[in-house]
């Protein structure tokens, strides 16, 4: 692995940087990604494409959200743990403060007409954001004929009820065993012969020499372990002082199990959270809509609209200043443990990169988080396109005589737009909120 490319950036230089990344970072993981890329590897050449490329593939196999856990590691990297902070918090906090104003404005206003129809032309762009995730997963997932089994089981069993965690577990348990099997048929070959047929995650090939950590993993460990009791720390406050049964305790506790288990990004935990919310009375399928809405249209993660659940759920429960203390608990139990997994993990990178049993794990959870959002998908459609839903046993489908067509024709004008022109988001999102007023106006 290449090593950095020019001298070390001093703490105020690459907060300056990093700030600059969490302010200008729209269009999702691919758009913050390629950000990073440029201001780091070609701008600053702080690192080379190699290194930047190796630290991607390891964030990719850790639960949460992996550009915010690639700027963390890219500090570390930098700076070591000051510089993991640094980064990894200054590619958040920006586009936090905007959803929190955001999330203000929409339980002040958001009931008004006006804005109720611009919301209705945002769920169809929402709809659209969706669908451009299943197609994007599914060409990076479905490589081979066991990625697709996979997919459709993961669509199959929690359309029937099963838990999310569950599903993405069982799928890195079958990832990780035939991989092993895969890797025992390729050592058995013929030395320096390789089937062309063999699945990249079973291949043993040896990348490029690590560079050495800025820090010992020893050093790298005890941060770990600090920030692991500063990650719980709140929510045992919480339990001791308001009791289990508190919402700001619920909400902490439900974001720190999904920081656990979300592999795949945002889009994999909406339908478990949006469903979870709802059960506990923190907010309505259609709000979970809209607040994926106003996170697409900030800088920083999508994940972000944990900020936006919490904000809803303390509103719901005791106004403005619960309401502020619920974003703060999900802004803290969602980007937290981020900070454990890149410290604990990113000494031992290397090495995972070379495990056949973590990439298998890593290609079987990518092809179950497309089942996963294709679960999504339908269940947003239901609640953004239909008035009505039918519920056959666990599954919820959309009542097609219920149908707003005028909706269905925007989401799949949206969807056109985003997947084969590869439109603007902030454009097809402010198109859509015009369509919207445009159709209240018409008396639609």
């Amino acid at each position: 692995m290449g090593e950095l490319m020019t001298e070390t950036p001093s703490l105020s230089t690459l907060f300056r940087e990093s700030l600059k990344v969490g302010c200008l970072g729209f269009g999702g993981p691919a758009g913050q990604i390629a950000l990073m890329h440029r201001v780091f590897v070609d701008e600053r050449k702080w690192i080379d494409d190699a290194r930047f490329q190796h630290m991607l593939a390891f964030c990719m196999l850790l639960p949460g959200p992996e550009a915010q856990q690639l700027a963390t590691y890219i500090g570390w990297r930098l700076r070591g743990w000051a510089g993991a902070l640094i980064a990894g918090w200054m590619f958040v906090l920006p586009g936090a403060a905007i959803v929190l104003a955001l999330s203000w404005l929409y339980v002040s206003y958001g009931a008004l007409p006006l804005v109720a129809a611009a919301f209705d032309g945002v769920k169809c762009a929402v709809v659209a954001l969706v669908a451009e995730a299943l197609y994007k997963v599914g060409k990076r997932a479905l490589k081979t004929s066991a990625a697709v089994w996979i997919a459709v089981a993961a669509f199959a069993a929690l359309m029937l009820g099963a838990p999310f965690p569950l599903v993405i577990v069982a799928a890195a348990i079958i990832g990780a065993t035939q991989t092993l099997s895969l890797a025992a048929r390729v050592a058995a070959q013929r030395p320096g012969e390789e089937r062309s047929d063999t699945p990249a995650s079973a291949r043993l090939h040896a990348p490029h020499p690590p560079t050495p950590s800025p820090q010992g993993g020893g050093g790298a460990f005890t941060h770990a372990i600090l920030w692991f009791i500063l990650w719980l720390t709140p929510p045992a406050f919480i339990a001791l002082t308001l009791g289990t049964d508190h919402v700001l305790f619920q909400v902490a506790l439900l974001f720190s199990i999904l920081a656990c288990v979300t592999f795949g990004g945002a889009y994999a935990l909406l339908a478990y959270l949006t469903t979870e919310a709802a059960a506990r009375g923190w907010l309505t399928p259609e709000q979970m809509i809209d607040g994926l809405g106003l996170a697409e249209t900030t800088p920083g993660p999508l994940i972000l609209v944990n900020e936006f659940v919490g904000f809803l759920a303390g509103w719901s429960t005791g106004g403005l200043t619960l309401a502020l203390a619920g974003a703060a608990i999900a802004l803290w139990c969602t980007f937290a443990p981020s900070f454990v997994w890149i410290f604990a993990g990113a000494p031992y990178a290397e090495r995972l990169e070379r495990n056949p049993r973590a990439a298998g794990a890593l290609a079987a959870i990518t092809a179950a988080v497309l089942g996963v959002i294709a679960k999504l998908a339908l269940f947003f459609a239901a609640h953004a396109l239909f008035a009505r839903q039918v519920t056959l046993g666990p599954a919820e489908l959309p009542d097609i005589a219920s149908a707003h067509w005028w909706m269905l024709a925007l989401a799949l004008a949206a969807g056109v737009a985003l997947i084969r022109f590869k439109a603007n988001l902030l454009l097809v999102l402010a198109l859509c909120a015009l369509a919207g007023l445009a159709a209240r106006l018409a008396g639609m």
